[in-house]
């Protein structure tokens, strides 16, 4: 069971309440699936890391209260020990990845408690077969898409057994096809009597089966709903708490555009990463300028890869044809800017307003 009781924290910095909680009190019943749910900033995150002790013994901050799993106080007892029983997979995969490649990091947690070689094998094999994970054995994890490391990391807390999981925004780098294959390991879990604590923004996904809901806005539990009563709000019921719809049939297409008059041609588009098979091949092809062009596709499709050749990110890869001139990679990246998956890779400094100058300077 986890119980958090009376529970206040606040991050240091300028902005100290900013992604704190205020006064929390919880209880999860074993077994259950919870699932916690908010706009960004409301307090989910730190809510899981109060489950999983990186909070305190991580991340400094300001803190009243207390927190049990399973009966022992997480702030006194070793990090160690806590990981021994809750599983975490963060929202960004690559920050719990201490190997480079898939099946050393999968395996990685077990070794860390002295299991048993054939112990660890079998476990294995038997998350493999879960996870549908024959195809990412023994590939470099950097050369992974998003979703992929997700996977991986997924699979790395599966094979420990832990009693209690804990998943920050799991579906967010997964797509359509993975995210039910999410649903059925979670299902799985959850036929094992597993305590599982999802933070998520996408709620579709579990539907029919998390226990209950629990909104948090503003570092508070607003609302603790069983998952009839989640059920019973309508759609603009939902919206109007700011979260995403719970009917994957209410998505709705997009509407059609007018064909753009420009067009910008792509040429030798194609590219490998080093000792793996090529990732992208695209000969010949246009896309239309000045226009807001959506790359979709399965997770592994090449869609980073593309976005890392268009902005000239890698040097042997293609030229793109606009306006008559020819831009080399070299070229693009002068005149292409890129927003990563994981923001974190580009920010240099302390303070939000350093961050915007620096690109100024110079």
């Amino acid at each position: 069971m986890i119980r958090i009781d009376h529970v206040t924290f606040s991050y240091g910095g300028e902005n100290e309440n900013a992604g704190g909680v205020h006064d929390i009190n919880l209880t999860v019943e074993d077994g259950q699936c919870v699932v916690l749910c908010g706009e960004s900033g409301s307090g989910k995150t730190t809510i899981t890391r109060l489950i999983n002790g990186l909070i305190p013994h991580y991340y400094e901050g300001k803190m009243n209260g207390e927190v049990w799993v399973n009966g022992a106080k997480v702030s006194e007892q070793p990090l160690y020990d806590t990981a021994k029983t809750v599983g975490s997979v963060f929202q960004n995969p690559r920050s719990q990845f201490f190997n480079v490649d898939t099946t050393s990091e999968i395996t990685f947690g077990c070794e860390n408690l002295g299991q048993p070689e054939q112990s660890i094998r079998e476990r294995l094999d038997k998350t493999i077969r879960d996870f549908r994970l024959e195809k990412l054995m023994g590939r470099n994890i950097f050369h992974l898409s998003g979703g992929e490391k997700q996977k991986i990391a997924c699979a790395g807390v599966s094979i420990m057994e832990p009693d209690v999981l804990v998943m920050d925004e799991p579906s967010s780098n997964l797509d359509a096809s993975s995210i039910l294959d999410l649903r059925a390991i979670l299902a799985f879990w959850k036929s094992q009597g597993k305590t599982i604590i999802v933070s998520e923004h996408r709620l579709y996904y579990l539907r029919d089966l998390a226990d209950r809901f629990i909104y948090i806005t503003g570092g508070k539990v607003e609302k603790d709903y069983s998952a009839a009563e989640f059920e019973s709000l309508t759609e603009q019921q939902r919206a109007g708490l700011g979260l995403r719809t719970f009917i994957l049939e209410d998505l709705l297409p997009p509407k059609a555009l007018p064909q753009a008059g420009q067009q910008m041609e792509l040429r030798n588009f194609c590219f490998a990463y080093k000792n793996e098979p090529e990732t992208l091949h695209i000969r010949e092809s246009k896309i239309p300028a000045n226009r807001i062009v959506g790359i979709i596709g399965n997770n592994g499709a090449g869609k980073s890869t593309f976005s890392r050749c268009f902005c000239g990110l890698e040097k042997r890869c293609g030229e793109v044809i606009w306006n008559g001139r020819t831009y080399r990679p070299k070229d693009r990246l002068n005149t292409c800017y890129m927003v990563m998956q994981e923001v974190n890779h580009q920010l240099f400094t302390e303070t939000v307003l350093d961050e915007v100058l620096i690109s100024m300077e110079g």
